[in-house]
Protein backbone atom coordinates (compact mmCIF):
# COMPACT_ATOMS: atom_id res chain seq x y z
CA UNK A 1 0.00 0.00 0.00
CA UNK A 2 1.14 3.30 -0.69
CA UNK A 3 1.96 5.87 1.92
CA UNK A 4 0.14 8.61 0.55
CA UNK A 5 -2.92 9.65 2.12
CA UNK A 6 -5.34 12.61 -0.45
CA UNK A 7 -8.71 12.52 1.76
CA UNK A 8 -9.47 12.21 5.04
CA UNK A 9 -12.47 12.56 7.56
CA UNK A 10 -10.88 13.84 11.26
CA UNK A 11 -12.59 14.19 14.47
CA UNK A 12 -11.37 17.26 16.62
CA UNK A 13 -12.32 18.27 19.84
CA UNK A 14 -11.40 22.19 21.51
CA UNK A 15 -10.55 22.23 24.91
CA UNK A 16 -12.95 22.57 27.59
CA UNK A 17 -12.78 25.98 29.69
CA UNK A 18 -12.11 26.10 32.89
CA UNK A 19 -14.46 26.73 35.36
CA UNK A 20 -14.50 29.55 37.54
CA UNK A 21 -13.90 29.37 41.21
CA UNK A 22 -16.06 30.94 44.49
CA UNK A 23 -14.00 31.92 47.09
CA UNK A 24 -13.87 34.54 50.24
CA UNK A 25 -10.39 35.30 51.37
CA UNK A 26 -9.83 34.77 55.22
CA UNK A 27 -6.94 35.51 56.82
CA UNK A 28 -6.38 36.15 60.65
CA UNK A 29 -8.17 39.23 62.11
CA UNK A 30 -9.93 38.91 58.68
CA UNK A 31 -12.75 36.36 58.61
CA UNK A 32 -14.46 37.78 55.99
CA UNK A 33 -12.27 39.60 53.63
CA UNK A 34 -14.20 39.58 50.82
CA UNK A 35 -14.62 37.14 47.31
CA UNK A 36 -11.10 36.56 45.61
CA UNK A 37 -12.27 33.48 43.80
CA UNK A 38 -9.99 33.33 40.34
CA UNK A 39 -11.50 32.59 36.66
CA UNK A 40 -11.16 29.77 34.58
CA UNK A 41 -8.87 29.42 31.72
CA UNK A 42 -9.73 29.41 28.09
CA UNK A 43 -9.73 26.20 26.67
CA UNK A 44 -7.31 25.32 23.31
CA UNK A 45 -7.92 25.46 20.00
CA UNK A 46 -7.62 23.23 16.93
CA UNK A 47 -5.95 24.77 14.60
CA UNK A 48 -4.80 23.66 11.02
CA UNK A 49 -1.14 25.36 9.71
CA UNK A 50 0.61 24.60 6.31
CA UNK A 51 3.63 23.37 6.68
CA UNK A 52 6.37 22.96 3.72
CA UNK A 53 7.36 19.87 5.18
CA UNK A 54 4.43 17.81 4.66
CA UNK A 55 3.02 16.48 1.81
CA UNK A 56 0.41 14.05 2.82
CA UNK A 57 -2.20 13.09 4.91
CA UNK A 58 -1.18 10.21 6.22
CA UNK A 59 -0.94 11.36 10.01
CA UNK A 60 -4.68 11.73 9.97
CA UNK A 61 -5.31 8.61 8.28
CA UNK A 62 -3.67 6.50 11.54
CA UNK A 63 -5.11 9.29 14.25
CA UNK A 64 -7.96 10.14 13.23
CA UNK A 65 -9.31 11.60 16.70
CA UNK A 66 -7.83 14.89 17.94
CA UNK A 67 -8.13 16.78 21.03
CA UNK A 68 -6.97 20.50 22.53
CA UNK A 69 -5.71 20.38 26.24
CA UNK A 70 -8.78 21.72 28.63
CA UNK A 71 -8.40 25.36 30.09
CA UNK A 72 -7.19 25.11 33.96
CA UNK A 73 -9.92 25.65 36.82
CA UNK A 74 -9.54 29.25 38.59
CA UNK A 75 -8.27 29.45 42.30
CA UNK A 76 -8.32 31.31 45.65
CA UNK A 77 -6.48 34.63 45.74
CA UNK A 78 -7.58 35.67 42.57
CA UNK A 79 -5.24 32.89 40.93
CA UNK A 80 -7.10 32.64 37.27
CA UNK A 81 -6.16 29.27 35.95
CA UNK A 82 -3.85 28.57 32.69
CA UNK A 83 -5.33 28.91 29.17
CA UNK A 84 -4.74 25.18 27.36
CA UNK A 85 -2.10 24.86 24.87
CA UNK A 86 -3.34 24.98 21.03
CA UNK A 87 -3.18 21.46 19.12
CA UNK A 88 -1.97 22.35 15.61
CA UNK A 89 -2.36 20.27 12.74
CA UNK A 90 0.28 20.42 10.49
CA UNK A 91 -1.28 19.70 6.56
CA UNK A 92 0.39 20.07 3.75
CA UNK A 93 -0.08 23.62 1.03
CA UNK A 94 -3.27 22.46 -1.56
CA UNK A 95 -5.13 21.25 1.19
CA UNK A 96 -9.07 21.80 1.51
CA UNK A 97 -11.20 21.68 4.60
CA UNK A 98 -14.66 20.74 4.63
CA UNK A 99 -17.66 20.50 7.14
CA UNK A 100 -20.93 19.45 6.46
CA UNK A 101 -20.50 19.92 2.47
CA UNK A 102 -19.05 23.58 3.51
CA UNK A 103 -15.92 24.24 2.50
CA UNK A 104 -14.32 26.57 5.18
CA UNK A 105 -11.02 27.46 3.60
CA UNK A 106 -8.73 26.49 1.15
CA UNK A 107 -5.37 26.43 2.82
CA UNK A 108 -2.46 27.92 0.32
CA UNK A 109 1.03 29.27 1.71
CA UNK A 110 3.39 28.08 3.97
CA UNK A 111 2.10 29.36 7.29
CA UNK A 112 -1.63 30.10 6.58
CA UNK A 113 -3.77 28.88 9.93
CA UNK A 114 -6.89 27.80 9.87
CA UNK A 115 -9.20 27.56 13.60
CA UNK A 116 -11.23 24.22 12.59
CA UNK A 117 -11.99 24.24 16.19
CA UNK A 118 -12.50 27.11 19.13
CA UNK A 119 -11.76 25.80 22.44
CA UNK A 120 -14.44 27.19 25.38
CA UNK A 121 -14.30 30.21 26.99
CA UNK A 122 -13.21 29.92 30.67
CA UNK A 123 -15.91 30.50 33.43
CA UNK A 124 -15.86 33.85 35.81
CA UNK A 125 -15.05 33.53 39.34
CA UNK A 126 -16.83 35.30 41.66
CA UNK A 127 -14.36 38.06 42.57
CA UNK A 128 -14.94 38.77 38.66
CA UNK A 129 -19.35 38.57 39.54
CA UNK A 130 -19.33 40.95 42.60
CA UNK A 131 -20.48 44.24 42.63
CA UNK A 132 -22.19 47.57 44.51
CA UNK A 133 -25.20 45.20 44.93
CA UNK A 134 -23.84 41.69 44.45
CA UNK A 135 -20.49 42.33 47.48
CA UNK A 136 -20.16 38.68 48.08
CA UNK A 137 -21.36 35.83 45.27
CA UNK A 138 -21.13 32.94 46.56
CA UNK A 139 -21.07 31.25 43.04
CA UNK A 140 -18.99 31.25 39.92
CA UNK A 141 -19.56 30.57 36.30
CA UNK A 142 -18.80 27.34 34.71
CA UNK A 143 -16.19 27.42 31.61
CA UNK A 144 -17.63 26.42 28.38
CA UNK A 145 -17.68 23.25 26.46
CA UNK A 146 -14.85 23.06 23.41
CA UNK A 147 -16.27 22.76 19.86
CA UNK A 148 -16.25 19.78 18.45
CA UNK A 149 -16.16 19.39 14.86
CA UNK A 150 -15.77 16.33 12.01
CA UNK A 151 -14.07 17.80 8.73
CA UNK A 152 -12.66 16.68 5.79
CA UNK A 153 -9.16 17.06 4.58
CA UNK A 154 -8.61 16.87 0.94
CA UNK A 155 -5.29 17.48 -0.32
CA UNK A 156 -5.10 18.75 -4.23
CA UNK A 157 -1.73 18.84 -5.27
CA UNK A 158 -0.42 22.60 -6.41
CA UNK A 159 1.44 22.07 -9.73
CA UNK A 160 1.78 24.35 -13.00
CA UNK A 161 1.83 21.73 -15.41
CA UNK A 162 -0.30 18.34 -15.49
CA UNK A 163 0.82 15.30 -17.02
CA UNK A 164 -2.66 13.08 -17.98
CA UNK A 165 -3.33 10.01 -20.20
CA UNK A 166 -3.99 6.24 -19.98
CA UNK A 167 -1.93 4.24 -17.85
CA UNK A 168 1.59 3.22 -18.60
CA UNK A 169 1.75 6.24 -21.30
CA UNK A 170 5.53 7.35 -19.87
CA UNK A 171 4.58 10.34 -17.03
CA UNK A 172 6.60 9.38 -14.63
CA UNK A 173 9.20 8.71 -16.93
CA UNK A 174 9.04 12.11 -18.35
CA UNK A 175 9.12 13.77 -15.22
CA UNK A 176 12.26 11.68 -14.24
CA UNK A 177 14.03 13.03 -17.41
CA UNK A 178 13.05 16.92 -17.55
CA UNK A 179 13.59 17.08 -13.34
CA UNK A 180 15.61 15.19 -10.20
CA UNK A 181 12.24 13.68 -9.34
CA UNK A 182 12.87 9.83 -8.54
CA UNK A 183 9.08 8.06 -9.37
CA UNK A 184 8.65 4.57 -9.54
CA UNK A 185 8.45 3.68 -13.05
CA UNK A 186 7.37 0.00 -14.32
CA UNK A 187 6.05 -1.53 -17.06
CA UNK A 188 2.57 -2.35 -15.50
CA UNK A 189 -0.31 0.02 -15.32
CA UNK A 190 -0.92 2.18 -12.58
CA UNK A 191 2.64 1.89 -11.17
CA UNK A 192 1.76 5.67 -9.88
CA UNK A 193 -0.47 5.31 -6.92
CA UNK A 194 0.57 8.74 -5.86
CA UNK A 195 1.16 12.36 -7.37
CA UNK A 196 4.62 12.80 -8.44
CA UNK A 197 6.42 16.37 -8.13
CA UNK A 198 9.14 17.57 -10.29
CA UNK A 199 10.65 20.91 -10.54
CA UNK A 200 11.92 22.32 -13.88
CA UNK A 201 13.73 25.12 -15.44
CA UNK A 202 13.67 26.41 -18.69
CA UNK A 203 15.40 29.54 -19.45
CA UNK A 204 14.43 32.10 -16.98
CA UNK A 205 11.36 30.01 -16.21
CA UNK A 206 11.02 27.67 -12.95
CA UNK A 207 7.93 25.71 -12.76
CA UNK A 208 6.50 22.39 -11.30
CA UNK A 209 5.34 19.61 -12.79
CA UNK A 210 3.13 17.22 -11.28
CA UNK A 211 2.65 13.24 -12.59
CA UNK A 212 -0.97 11.46 -11.26
CA UNK A 213 -2.02 8.51 -11.28
CA UNK A 214 -3.29 7.20 -15.14
CA UNK A 215 -6.66 7.56 -16.55
CA UNK A 216 -8.72 5.09 -18.02
CA UNK A 217 -12.77 5.35 -19.14
CA UNK A 218 -14.99 5.99 -16.00
CA UNK A 219 -12.60 7.56 -14.02
CA UNK A 220 -15.18 10.61 -13.78
CA UNK A 221 -17.56 7.83 -11.89
CA UNK A 222 -15.16 6.66 -9.78
CA UNK A 223 -13.42 3.76 -12.25
CA UNK A 224 -9.87 2.98 -11.17
CA UNK A 225 -7.83 5.34 -9.51
CA UNK A 226 -10.86 7.92 -11.09
CA UNK A 227 -11.61 10.98 -8.48
CA UNK A 228 -7.86 10.41 -7.06
CA UNK A 229 -6.80 10.88 -10.11
CA UNK A 230 -8.99 14.16 -11.28
CA UNK A 231 -8.85 15.61 -7.73
CA UNK A 232 -5.31 16.53 -8.33
CA UNK A 233 -5.38 18.41 -12.25
CA UNK A 234 -7.70 20.88 -10.52
CA UNK A 235 -5.19 23.64 -9.40
CA UNK A 236 -2.81 22.75 -12.53
CA UNK A 237 -2.70 25.72 -14.99
CA UNK A 238 -1.89 23.77 -18.22
CA UNK A 239 -2.47 20.07 -18.93
CA UNK A 240 -0.28 17.64 -20.91
CA UNK A 241 -1.92 14.62 -22.79
CA UNK A 242 0.95 12.23 -22.94
CA UNK A 243 0.07 9.72 -25.82
CA UNK A 244 1.79 6.22 -25.58
CA UNK A 245 2.91 5.63 -29.50
CA UNK A 246 3.90 1.76 -28.57
CA UNK A 247 0.76 1.01 -27.39
CA UNK A 248 -0.35 -2.48 -28.78
CA UNK A 249 -3.94 -2.49 -27.22
CA UNK A 250 -6.68 -2.76 -29.77
CA UNK A 251 -8.91 -0.38 -30.35
CA UNK A 252 -6.72 2.39 -29.34
CA UNK A 253 -5.03 5.03 -30.82
CA UNK A 254 -3.49 8.75 -29.94
CA UNK A 255 -6.96 10.26 -31.39
CA UNK A 256 -9.14 8.38 -29.70
CA UNK A 257 -7.33 8.85 -26.24
CA UNK A 258 -7.26 12.21 -26.65
CA UNK A 259 -11.03 11.93 -27.24
CA UNK A 260 -11.59 9.82 -24.15
CA UNK A 261 -9.67 12.02 -22.07
CA UNK A 262 -11.43 15.20 -23.22
CA UNK A 263 -14.50 13.45 -21.47
CA UNK A 264 -13.21 12.18 -18.65
CA UNK A 265 -12.33 15.87 -17.66
CA UNK A 266 -15.89 17.51 -18.84
CA UNK A 267 -17.82 14.92 -16.85
CA UNK A 268 -15.86 15.35 -14.11
CA UNK A 269 -16.45 19.16 -13.47
CA UNK A 270 -17.72 21.82 -16.24
CA UNK A 271 -16.69 24.67 -14.85
CA UNK A 272 -13.32 24.18 -13.94
CA UNK A 273 -13.05 24.04 -17.60
CA UNK A 274 -9.91 21.34 -17.26
CA UNK A 275 -10.31 20.89 -21.27
CA UNK A 276 -9.34 24.33 -22.12
CA UNK A 277 -5.85 23.66 -20.14
CA UNK A 278 -5.07 21.18 -22.50
CA UNK A 279 -3.11 22.76 -25.32
CA UNK A 280 -0.27 20.74 -25.75
CA UNK A 281 -0.11 16.72 -26.98
CA UNK A 282 3.24 14.94 -26.26
CA UNK A 283 3.86 12.01 -28.41
CA UNK A 284 6.00 10.04 -26.11
CA UNK A 285 7.94 6.73 -26.84
CA UNK A 286 9.31 8.08 -30.43
CA UNK A 287 12.26 5.80 -30.41
CA UNK A 288 10.33 2.55 -30.88
CA UNK A 289 10.12 0.68 -34.07
CA UNK A 290 7.47 2.77 -36.23
CA UNK A 291 7.07 4.99 -33.77
CA UNK A 292 8.12 8.31 -36.02
CA UNK A 293 5.63 7.36 -38.99
CA UNK A 294 3.24 7.24 -36.58
CA UNK A 295 3.88 10.33 -35.45
CA UNK A 296 3.22 11.48 -39.11
CA UNK A 297 0.13 9.70 -39.73
CA UNK A 298 -1.79 11.58 -36.16
CA UNK A 299 0.01 15.19 -36.36
CA UNK A 300 -2.31 16.84 -38.51
CA UNK A 301 -5.40 15.16 -36.97
CA UNK A 302 -4.27 16.76 -33.66
CA UNK A 303 -2.85 20.12 -34.72
CA UNK A 304 -6.71 20.40 -36.15
CA UNK A 305 -8.10 20.09 -32.65
CA UNK A 306 -6.19 23.01 -31.45
CA UNK A 307 -3.06 21.14 -29.98
CA UNK A 308 0.66 21.59 -30.22
CA UNK A 309 2.22 18.31 -30.75
CA UNK A 310 5.73 17.80 -29.73
CA UNK A 311 7.21 14.24 -30.43
CA UNK A 312 9.47 13.10 -27.73
CA UNK A 313 11.54 9.85 -25.85
CA UNK A 314 11.53 10.15 -22.46
CA UNK A 315 14.40 7.59 -22.92
CA UNK A 316 17.08 9.08 -25.35
CA UNK A 317 15.63 13.00 -24.63
CA UNK A 318 14.64 13.43 -27.97
CA UNK A 319 12.70 16.53 -27.76
CA UNK A 320 12.79 17.39 -24.37
CA UNK A 321 14.16 21.26 -24.88
CA UNK A 322 11.62 21.91 -27.13
CA UNK A 323 9.00 21.02 -25.05
CA UNK A 324 10.14 22.17 -21.70
CA UNK A 325 10.63 26.19 -23.16
CA UNK A 326 6.66 25.51 -24.69
CA UNK A 327 5.66 24.30 -21.44
CA UNK A 328 7.42 27.36 -19.90
CA UNK A 329 5.89 29.64 -22.30
CA UNK A 330 2.49 28.60 -20.91
CA UNK A 331 3.00 28.82 -17.85
CA UNK A 332 4.41 32.45 -17.54
CA UNK A 333 1.53 33.78 -19.78
CA UNK A 334 -0.95 32.00 -17.10
CA UNK A 335 0.93 33.97 -14.33
CA UNK A 336 0.61 36.90 -16.18
CA UNK A 337 -3.07 36.62 -16.54
CA UNK A 338 -3.59 36.57 -12.46
CA UNK A 339 -4.87 39.89 -11.14
CA UNK A 340 -2.03 41.29 -8.85
CA UNK A 341 -2.77 40.02 -5.29
CA UNK A 342 -4.74 42.22 -2.88
CA UNK A 343 -4.68 42.72 0.98
CA UNK A 344 -7.16 41.12 2.84
CA UNK A 345 -10.31 43.57 3.16
CA UNK A 346 -11.88 43.12 6.83
CA UNK A 347 -15.56 43.77 6.74
CA UNK A 348 -17.46 45.00 9.82
CA UNK A 349 -21.25 44.03 9.37
CA UNK A 350 -22.95 46.18 12.35
CA UNK A 351 -25.93 44.47 14.16
CA UNK A 352 -29.08 45.89 13.52
CA UNK A 353 -30.82 48.28 15.36
CA UNK A 354 -33.58 45.45 15.78
CA UNK A 355 -32.11 43.17 16.81
CA UNK A 356 -31.47 41.99 20.02
CA UNK A 357 -29.49 38.77 19.60
CA UNK A 358 -31.94 36.81 20.17
CA UNK A 359 -35.33 35.16 18.89
CA UNK A 360 -38.65 33.18 20.73
CA UNK A 361 -40.37 30.45 18.76
CA UNK A 362 -43.29 28.20 19.76
CA UNK A 363 -41.78 24.56 20.49
CA UNK A 364 -44.01 22.03 19.21
CA UNK A 365 -41.88 19.45 21.65
CA UNK A 366 -43.09 20.71 24.79
CA UNK A 367 -46.43 22.84 23.70
CA UNK A 368 -43.76 25.99 25.15
CA UNK A 369 -41.34 28.21 24.25
CA UNK A 370 -37.57 27.86 22.99
CA UNK A 371 -35.46 31.08 23.21
CA UNK A 372 -32.73 30.82 20.63
CA UNK A 373 -30.10 33.03 20.75
CA UNK A 374 -25.98 33.24 20.87
CA UNK A 375 -25.90 35.17 24.71
CA UNK A 376 -28.96 33.09 25.99
CA UNK A 377 -27.39 30.05 25.44
CA UNK A 378 -24.05 30.78 26.09
CA UNK A 379 -25.37 31.97 29.45
CA UNK A 380 -26.99 28.52 30.42
CA UNK A 381 -24.02 26.35 29.84
CA UNK A 382 -21.83 28.18 32.00
CA UNK A 383 -24.72 28.37 35.15
CA UNK A 384 -24.64 25.68 37.48
CA UNK A 385 -28.22 24.65 38.32
CA UNK A 386 -27.46 23.05 41.85
CA UNK A 387 -26.71 26.85 43.32
CA UNK A 388 -30.08 28.76 43.77
CA UNK A 389 -28.03 31.62 44.07
CA UNK A 390 -26.15 30.84 40.23
CA UNK A 391 -29.88 30.14 39.08
CA UNK A 392 -31.00 33.85 40.38
CA UNK A 393 -27.80 35.24 38.37
CA UNK A 394 -29.32 33.50 34.86
CA UNK A 395 -32.71 34.44 35.58
CA UNK A 396 -31.23 38.48 36.23
CA UNK A 397 -29.30 38.08 32.97
CA UNK A 398 -31.95 36.84 30.68
CA UNK A 399 -34.42 39.28 32.34
CA UNK A 400 -31.99 42.66 31.52
CA UNK A 401 -31.33 41.08 28.34
CA UNK A 402 -35.20 41.20 27.42
CA UNK A 403 -36.24 37.76 27.42
CA UNK A 404 -38.75 37.99 29.61
CA UNK A 405 -40.76 40.66 28.01
CA UNK A 406 -40.24 39.22 24.73
CA UNK A 407 -42.17 35.83 26.02
CA UNK A 408 -45.08 38.07 27.58
CA UNK A 409 -45.14 39.58 23.86
CA UNK A 410 -45.45 36.21 22.38
CA UNK A 411 -47.86 35.11 24.56
CA UNK A 412 -46.41 33.55 27.15
CA UNK A 413 -48.18 32.73 30.42
CA UNK A 414 -46.26 31.69 33.74
CA UNK A 415 -46.19 27.80 34.09
CA UNK A 416 -45.26 27.40 29.92
CA UNK A 417 -42.14 25.13 29.51
CA UNK A 418 -39.37 27.76 28.31
CA UNK A 419 -36.12 25.91 26.49
CA UNK A 420 -32.99 27.47 26.75
CA UNK A 421 -29.91 25.38 24.77
CA UNK A 422 -30.38 22.12 26.52
CA UNK A 423 -32.45 22.97 29.44
CA UNK A 424 -36.23 23.81 30.31
CA UNK A 425 -37.75 25.33 33.02
CA UNK A 426 -40.74 26.33 34.09
CA UNK A 427 -41.43 30.21 33.70
CA UNK A 428 -42.54 32.46 36.91
CA UNK A 429 -41.81 36.16 35.80
CA UNK A 430 -39.54 38.05 38.18
CA UNK A 431 -40.56 41.68 39.44
CA UNK A 432 -39.74 44.30 36.24
CA UNK A 433 -37.60 46.91 37.91
CA UNK A 434 -38.77 50.12 38.56
CA UNK A 435 -42.57 48.68 39.73
CA UNK A 436 -41.88 49.01 43.17
CA UNK A 437 -41.33 51.83 45.48
CA UNK A 438 -38.43 52.21 48.03
CA UNK A 439 -40.35 51.55 50.98
CA UNK A 440 -42.04 48.35 49.64
CA UNK A 441 -38.30 47.27 48.36
CA UNK A 442 -36.52 47.68 51.65
CA UNK A 443 -37.90 44.42 52.99
CA UNK A 444 -36.89 42.25 50.10
CA UNK A 445 -33.38 40.46 49.94
CA UNK A 446 -31.25 41.54 46.74
CA UNK A 447 -30.07 38.81 45.10
CA UNK A 448 -27.56 37.47 45.03
CA UNK A 449 -26.81 39.41 48.49
CA UNK A 450 -24.35 37.71 51.92
CA UNK A 451 -25.44 38.73 54.64
CA UNK A 452 -22.88 37.38 56.69
CA UNK A 453 -20.90 40.64 55.42
CA UNK A 454 -24.38 43.06 56.53
CA UNK A 455 -24.25 41.86 60.01
CA UNK A 456 -20.74 42.64 62.67
CA UNK A 457 -21.35 39.61 65.46
CA UNK A 458 -18.06 40.24 66.77
CA UNK A 459 -18.04 41.12 70.36
CA UNK A 460 -15.88 44.26 71.35
CA UNK A 461 -12.62 44.33 73.12
CA UNK A 462 -13.96 45.07 76.67
CA UNK A 463 -16.57 42.08 76.05
CA UNK A 464 -14.06 40.03 75.34
CA UNK A 465 -11.94 40.93 78.65
CA UNK A 466 -15.09 40.35 80.50
CA UNK A 467 -14.95 36.82 79.17
CA UNK A 468 -11.61 36.20 79.29
CA UNK A 469 -11.83 36.86 83.10
CA UNK A 470 -15.32 35.17 83.42
CA UNK A 471 -13.24 31.68 82.59
CA UNK A 472 -10.29 32.76 85.15
CA UNK A 473 -12.42 33.18 88.12
CA UNK A 474 -13.66 30.08 90.06
CA UNK A 475 -17.28 29.13 89.66
CA UNK A 476 -17.93 29.90 93.65
CA UNK A 477 -16.93 33.68 93.43
CA UNK A 478 -18.66 34.66 89.75
CA UNK A 479 -20.88 37.57 90.46
CA UNK A 480 -24.68 37.50 89.37
CA UNK A 481 -25.36 38.47 85.89
CA UNK A 482 -28.41 40.74 85.77
CA UNK A 483 -31.04 40.62 88.46
CA UNK A 484 -31.26 36.87 88.94
CA UNK A 485 -33.43 36.42 91.80
CA UNK A 486 -31.53 32.94 92.86
CA UNK A 487 -28.34 35.01 93.83
CA UNK A 488 -30.18 37.17 95.97
CA UNK A 489 -29.26 36.16 99.83
CA UNK A 490 -31.88 34.84 102.00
Amino acid sequence: MAAFIDRVTVHVSAGNGGHGVSSVHREKFKPLGGPDGGNGGDGGDVVLEVDASVHTLLDFHHHPHQKAPNGKPGAGGHRNGARGEDAVLRVPEGTVVSVGGEVLGDLMGVGTRLVLAAGGKGGLGNAALANARRKAPGFALLGEPGEAVDAVLELKSVADVGLVGFPSAGKSSLVAAMSAAKPKIADYPFTTLVPNLGVIRSGDVTYTMADVPGLIPGASTGKGLGLQFLRHVERCAVLVHVVDMATMEPGRDPESDIVALEHELREYDEELDLVGRLRIAVLNKVDVPDGRELVDLVRATLEARGLEVFPISAVTGEGLPELGYALAREVQAHRASLPAPQATRITLTPRAVDDSGFTVQPDPRTDGWVVLGVKPERWVRQTDFSNDEAVGYLADRLNRLGVEVELATAGAVPGDAITVGDVTFDWEPTLPAGTLTVEETAGLGGRGTDVRLETNSRPRADERLAAKRRRRTPYELLEPEGDDPSWDDE
